[in-house]
């Protein structure tokens, strides 16, 4: 599972190969009339955006949610004890939405937007920057960039049952912290924007339990 020095450079060129290909692509469709381009955020991207907007608002994703779905080998784990991170899967179940914040960025901005959105989400290769259409708070339906899970990577562990991500959450530990504490921080930060995840939530939970149960089980020995 552990990555190579090698390996890691080869998927950021591969990434940096695919994105230039999708920014060669026609962007009319993820423009509105006066020349602006709309990003999707679902995570970190909603209260830690890092790049220049004329607008934010809430928005929803039909056909998608959340998941703690890849393993993190470094900033959440280790390749001993990875962690999960989270992903945009598509949902398994009717009249899921994926609540979460658009913003809109001027023509001006665009090119130096994109780049800075996919050197910081595909720099572990784990996400395809995709078009995708989001209904905004205002009644009107845009066209946006996001970035989905590539459930074909080989960290992507969205079909693992609950009680295994729970595990996994409740025992990674990154150079970035532990996978619990991002979990929590993610759910923290779902609330302060009053969006509502149950799927996280339960999970949230979940890894709570397992870490407690791992700790009383420890202190007994």
């Amino acid at each position: 599972m552990h990555d190579s020095t090698a390996t890691i450079s080869g998927r950021v060129a591969e990434a940096s190969e695919r994105a230039s290909e999708f920014m060669s692509m026609p962007q009319d469709d993820e423009e509105t009339e006066d020349g602006t381009l709309w990003v999707f955020g679902f995570g970190s991207l909603m209260w830690r955006p890092g790049f220049s907007y004329t607008q934010m608002q809430a928005a929803a994703l039909d056909g998608y949610r959340r998941d703690m779905c890849f393993l993190s080998i470094h900033y959440r784990g280790t390749p001993q004890v990875p962690g999960l991170v989270c992903g945009l899967v598509k949902a398994d179940q009717p009249r899921v939405v994926c609540k979460g914040r658009a913003f809109c960025v001027h023509k001006s901005d665009e090119a130096k937007v994109v780049a800075y959105l996919d050197k910081r989400e595909l720099i572990t290769d784990i996400y395809h920057p995709t078009r995708v259409h989001i209904r905004l708070t205002d009644g009107r339906y845009v066209n946006a960039r996001t970035y989905l899970s590539d459930t074909s990577h080989d960290q992507f562990v969205g079909n693992w049952p609950d009680e295994n991500k729970a595990a996994a959450i409740a025992a990674g530990v990154g150079s970035e912290g532990s996978s619990l504490e991002y979990l929590e921080n993610i759910v923290h930060h779902l609330k302060g924007l009053d969006i509502t995840d149950v799927y996280m939530e339960k999970l949230l939970t979940k890894a709570r339990l397992c870490k407690s149960g791992k700790a009383l089980q420890e202190h007994k020995y």
